[in-house]
């Protein structure tokens, strides 16, 4: 194994709901993390920090906070099974501003009896924000569960409801 194999480039960016922690494998965004974030992963020796590296990335997160963003186009490689890659896929379609519930989310990927896979998926997705998890919500509407807090989940819905056009 080549030693650039392991090497995690990451970068932050403070952000309204706290600093970000964005890491990459030198190719594709591979993690963005919050403060506090039981999943936000623990820097080692073979971290290092790039900005540069980071530059599109950080460009399109400064406009989507800044309200005039809806869609990121960028390269992204999530750690995940199958299942899970299927999930943060669907995600992804979930319109700027919408939510849609577990539920309907299973249904969508094909099997509606798989909410609380889902759920779990959805907590575990590496990606916040640009896989934007935070528009999965209950069947009843409640702002269930999300691993970087129900207030960041609370003002990025909030956010994007704001800044629709």
């Amino acid at each position: 194994m080549h030693p650039q194999t392991d090497t995690v480039y990451y970068t932050e960016l403070d952000s309204p709901i706290g600093t970000l922690l964005i890491t990459g494998d030198g190719d594709a965004i591979t993690g963005l993390h919050m403060e506090q974030q039981a999943t936000r992963p623990t820097m080692g020796e073979h971290w290092h920090r790039d900005d540069q590296r980071f530059q599109e990335a950080l460009e399109q997160l400064t406009a989507y906070f800044e309200g005039t963003l809806q869609q990121f186009d960028l390269p992204l490689a999530g750690a995940g099974t199958g299942f899970q890659q299927a999930v943060w896929a669907a995600l992804r379609e979930i319109p700027y501003g919408q939510t849609e519930t577990y539920g309907q989310l299973a249904r969508r990927i094909g099997n509606q009896k798989a909410s609380r896979a889902v759920g779990l998926a959805n907590r575990r997705n590496p990606i916040g924000i640009i896989v934007p998890c935070h528009r999965v919500i209950g069947a009843n509407g409640s702002l269930t569960g999300y691993a970087g807090g129900i207030e960041r989940k609370q003002w990025l819905l909030a956010h994007e409801q704001a800044h629709m056009g």
